[in-house]
């Protein structure tokens, strides 16, 4: 079988493992001119970085303009990178000033993001699911949080959803945002607080409906 044939030589194509090289390293590979450095960075972050705007902007559009953007800075800036930061805390800084330029140059009108797989903030509402009007409650206790995050300060939410749903540590968010760690560790705790206290207001708003 002439398909048979195919399998060693494609075996024999040399390929490093991902996990073999840090995101540091990939940068600076693609620093010297490797395309496949920054193919891999690019597959492995698009997706939670793609999130990270569209969770805050609610508009599709516009969160693919400032990610598309964002890769474009990070190609720009190859020549000049050094592995003095973690790359995720130096790509998401830049992702970060995209952000803010945005909000200081217009007022954002936040809408929320309600589409099927958008579900990393459905984790933080908590409960049984055994029951059909259990798992009701906790469907529409989950559209509440998306509305509950849009109404928060742009800080808190980014805080929030860089912390719940990129599970970077405040110390990292620190280093993003560019602020003391006293400071980020204060924001996450008053958007927790604050979405609990905005989802068990409207909970009760709906209930007496």
């Amino acid at each position: 079988n002439p398909n048979d044939e195919e399998f060693p030589v494609a075996l024999a194509i040399p390929q490093l493992p991902t996990h073999e090289h840090s995101d540091e390293q990939l940068m600076l590979c693609y620093a010297k001119g490797d395309s496949k450095a920054f193919e891999q960075l690019y597959l492995k972050h698009k997706g939670a970085l793609y999130r990270y705007f569209v969770r805050q902007l609610g508009d599709k559009q516009l969160a693919e303009d400032l990610y598309q953007e964002t890769w474009g800075r990070v190609i720009r800036a190859a020549a000049n990178y050094e592995a003095s930061a973690k790359f995720t805390t130096w790509l998401y800084r830049i992702a970060h000033n995209l952000l803010i330029d945005h909000v200081r140059a217009v007022k954002p009108v936040d809408l929320v993001a309600t589409d099927e797989d958008e579900t990393g903030a459905d984790t933080f509402v908590a409960g049984e699911q055994d029951k059909p009007d259990v798992q009701w409650q906790e469907a529409q206790k989950s559209l509440l949080l998306k509305t509950c995050i849009a109404l928060l300060p742009q800080v808190q939410k980014e805080a929030f959803i860089l912390n719940i749903e990129m599970g970077f540590t405040a110390a990292i968010i620190s280093d993003i945002a560019g602020v003391t760690l006293e400071a980020t560790k204060s924001r996450i705790r008053y958007a927790y607080q604050s979405l609990k206290d905005c989802v068990s207001a409207k909970w009760q708003e709906a209930s007496h409906e």
